[in-house]
């Protein structure tokens, strides 16, 4: 017999075969991987196209929050033309002598209400503390309050009705039982504010007389005081003032500012004579 040729059928299309179930799998490897869940992926990458609608998305985006941030600094430094008009009566670079200031401030009051008059002093020395009684008192009616066993129940039912409490020392291991609510409030009775006395009664006449503690901040040497009302006048304004001063002591004091509850500040000469 001769030699018998035998042709294998079909191994191409078996190789393609294999050829196309690995390309099925590394497909679905790449869907796998890019979350799709089986899904069929064609195209690995972005193309341009997506890259464009990427942007156009991201775009408008970037530009609301700048366009938000742009609007919340405009108006941050928005000042009211009626502000913009009384900041333009002050001189910034002139110090007041204190009858100036009183003056330029009935100027610049509005009809609306009864303004609080302000003194902010910067002090040389960062601890400063002390107590007077101002001739005028402050224009504020200050409720003041005798520690009692009946204020103290009312203390524990969270009923607070005055501005200041003061105490004997007799009574100051009952007012322990509060301190978590007065403290935080400044209003437990300390001795060194004088609300812990033998006598709270002539104390408290004090206070209502308009008797006045002063004590620079804790993290700067700023003290910030009520002295009257701009009804009571220039004349009575001064005398409150320059108590203050006296008090304070005049070489403890750096500079002065005064201002009202809607006016832009006064800078003061101080006169340390």
């Amino acid at each position: 017999m001769g030699k018998v040729k035998v042709r294998t059928l079909g191994v191409e299309n078996e190789e393609a075969q294999k050829n196309e179930q690995k390309k099925k799998k590394e497909e679905k490897k790449l869907a796998k991987v890019a979350g799709k869940g089986g899904e069929r992926v064609v195209v690995v990458g972005a193309t341009e196209e997506d890259l464009a609608k990427t942007e156009q998305k991201a775009e408008p985006q970037a530009e609301e929050k700048k366009t938000k941030k742009e609007k919340f600094q405009r108006a941050k430094h928005i000042r009211s033309k009626s502000y913009t008009g009384l900041v333009a009566m002050v001189d910034k670079s002139k110090t007041y002598s204190l009858s100036e200031a009183l003056e330029l401030l009935e100027k610049m009051q509005r009809k609306s209400f009864d303004e609080t008059v302000e003194l902010h002093i910067n002090t040389s020395d960062p601890k400063v503390s002390g107590q007077t009684s101002l001739p005028h008192g402050t224009g504020k009616k200050i409720r003041v309050a005798i520690a009692t066993d009946e204020l103290l129940a009312e203390i524990e039912k969270g009923k607070i009705s005055f501005d200041i409490l003061l105490a004997d020392p007799q009574m100051m291991p009952k007012l322990a039982k509060v301190a978590k609510v007065l403290g935080p409030r400044g209003l437990m009775p300390n001795p060194k504010n004088g609300t812990i006395t033998q006598n709270p009664e002539e104390a408290a006449k004090k206070y209502e007389g308009g008797l006045v503690f002063f004590k620079t901040e804790s993290k700067a040497p700023i003290i910030h005081l009520s002295v009257g009302k701009i009804s009571f006048g220039k004349d009575k304004l001064t005398e409150n003032i320059k108590t203050l001063f006296d008090a304070i002591k005049k070489e403890n004091i750096q500079k002065a500012v005064l201002k009202s509850t809607m006016s832009p500040a006064i800078k003061l000469v101080v006169d340390k004579s």
